[in-house]
């Protein structure tokens, strides 16, 4: 008995061929991919390991210039004294930091203006990261509104507010 194949777009023993090339091509991209992330996650393992010895580095090099500080001062004053002011002066640059630091914020201590009138009389309490107040003050008077059925004037409307078409 004759056995008949089918002579399609992809007899039995191609399609075979096309699965284990796909797999092949896919098994290679793996592997590249693979070793480009490996590459990528060395350099930057690297760069940040310099980062931290850098900041380790400048950890032991403020501390050195403090104790300089304080021998400096620990000629004219007492020990305590001199340990005590050069403390003082650390904790405000470190205020000062932290201040610049914190987003949205200008120089350390700044807060900004309280509205001048909100609902309810006094304005409420920040979130805790001092964010700003949770809705928007109002306006100093309250708008004009025509009587019912009485079309509002050319002065009444506003420019800048949304347009509708019915």
């Amino acid at each position: 008995m004759e056995r008949k194949e089918s002579l399609g777009p992809h007899p039995d023993h191609l399609e075979h061929l096309d699965r284990q090339l796909v797999d092949e091509l896919a098994q290679v991209a793996r592997e590249t991919i693979r070793d480009e992330l490996r590459e990528q996650t060395r350099r930057q393992r690297r760069k940040a390991t310099l980062y931290a010895a850098s900041g380790a580095v400048a950890l032991y090099a403020g501390a050195a210039v403090a104790l300089a500080v304080g021998l400096a001062l620990d000629i004219p004053l007492p020990g305590w004294t001199a340990a005590l002011i050069t403390a003082v002066v650390l904790g405000a640059v470190a205020y000062a930091l932290r201040g610049a630091a914190r987003p949205g914020h200008g120089a350390a201590g700044e807060r900004p203006a309280a509205p001048a009138r909100v609902h309810g009389g006094t304005p409420p309490a920040g979130p805790p990261g001092g964010l700003g107040t949770p809705y928007p003050p109002l306006p100093p008077e309250a708008p004009h509104v025509p009587a019912p059925g009485q079309a509002p004037g050319r002065d009444d409307i506003d420019p800048e507010g949304p347009h509708h078409r019915a």
